[in-house]
C-alpha cells in the first residue's frame, strides 16, 4: 500500500518537537518586533515554509496569542495574559511578593503589581494583596486599565521606550473617566515628564471619582522599568497620608529593583471606596 508522503511530511512540519521549536522561535522573534513581522520575514527569520508558518499562526491569531494587522504579525492579548499568569507565580511571587507584603503592613492599604500589555496598550496587574480595612481599594490580578488614567498605567508609559510612547500619544483615544481624568496628549506628556522627575506616579479620583494611587517603577537588569508597583485606598483617607508614603514607596521600589536586578541576572487583581473589575464595589 503506497504512503502518503507529502501527507506525513507536511504533519511533521506542523507537529512535534519541529512544530514546538518554531513555535517558541516565533515568539521570541515577535517579542523583539514591537512593530510586528511579515509572514515573508518570519520565513527568513525562522527558515521555515510559508505553508507551514500559516498553518501555526491561523489558530494563534484565533486564539488571541498573535494578532494579525496590515500583512504584520504581532504578540496579541492572550500571550500577555499567560506572560502575565507565568511571572505572578515565578517573577513577582518569588521576588516581588515579600516587598509588596512589607509594603501592604507598613502602609496599611491595598498594594499591587502590574506590567505593560505593549499590544493592548493597558496595564496588566499580576499581583496585589488588598487591605484589611473594610472599606478598600481592590485590584484584581488579571485586570487591565488604561495607561494614561492610572497612577501604576503613568509609571509604565513614562519609561516605556520613545517608538511606544510616541505612538501611544499618536493613537489614544482618551476617555474622561471622572472630571479628573486627563484627556489631553499635553497634560498628559506633562504628567509623564513628572514621573520621570520624581519616580513617582499620583493618580487621585482619575479612574474612579473615590479612589486614588500611588506608583513607583520596578527596574530590572538592564535598567528597564519591569512593573510597577503601587498603593490604592480611597481618596479621602489616601491623600493625606500621600506625603508619608511617597518615601515608604520610593525605598521599597528601590530595594525591590536590586533584587529583581540579580534575580534576573543569576537566571541568565463603592461608593466606599474599594473598585473591583472595573466597577464601584460593595463594602466588605
Amino acid at each position: 500500500m503506497a504512503k502518503n508522503t507529502e501527507g506525513t511530511s507536511m504533519r511533521s512540519e506542523t507537529t512535534g518537537p519541529r512544530s514546538l521549536n518554531r513555535l517558541l522561535g516565533m515568539f521570541d522573534a515577535l517579542a523583539k518586533s514591537p512593530s510586528g513581522l511579515m509572514l515573508s520575514e518570519l520565513n527568513t527569520v525562522l527558515d521555515s515554509p510559508k505553508s507551514s508558518l500559516l498553518n501555526l499562526l491561523r489558530p494563534l491569531v484565533a486564539g488571541g496569542y498573535l494578532s494579525h494587522d496590515g500583512g504584520r504579525y504581532l504578540l496579541g492579548p492572550s500571550i500577555f495574559r499567560l506572560a502575565a499568569n507565568i511571572m505572578s507565580v515565578w517573577n513577582f511571587s518569588d521576588v516581588l511578593r515579600p516587598y509588596l507584603e512589607e509594603l501592604a503592613r507598613r502602609s496599611g492599604e491595598s498594594v499591587y503589581a502590574g506590567v505593560l500589555d505593549r499590544v493592548e496598550k493597558t496595564i496588566v496587574y499580576v499581583d496585589s494583596i488588598d487591605s484589611p480595612h473594610s472599606v478598600r481599594y481592590s485590584v484584581p490580578v488579571g485586570a487591565v486599565r488604561p495607561l494614561y488614567s492610572t497612577a501604576a498605567g503613568r509609571v509604565l508609559l513614562a519609561y516605556a521606550d520613545e517608538e511606544f510612547q510616541e505612538e501611544y500619544l499618536r493613537t489614544t483615544k482618551f476617555k474622561r473617566h471622572t472630571d479628573r481624568t486627563l484627556t489631553t496628549r499635553k497634560a498628559l506628556r506633562e504628567a509623564l515628564d513628572k514621573v520621570r522627575e520624581e519616580r513617582i506616579s499620583v493618580s487621585i479620583g482619575e479612574m474612579f471619582p473615590e479612589s486614588a494611587g500611588i506608583s513607583a517603577p520596578i527596574f530590572g537588569a538592564n535598567n528597564a522599568v519591569v512593573a510597577a508597583i503601587a498603593i490604592g485606598a480611597p481618596a479621602a483617607r489616601l491623600q493625606p497620608k500621600i506625603a508619608v508614603l511617597k518615601p515608604l514607596l520610593a525605598d521599597i521600589a528601590t530595594r525591590a529593583s536590586g533584587l529583581s536586578a540579580r534575580a534576573a541576572k543569576g537566571a541568565g487583581g463603592s461608593a466606599d471606596g474599594a473598585v473591583v473589575n472595573g466597577s464601584q464595589a460593595v463594602r466588605r
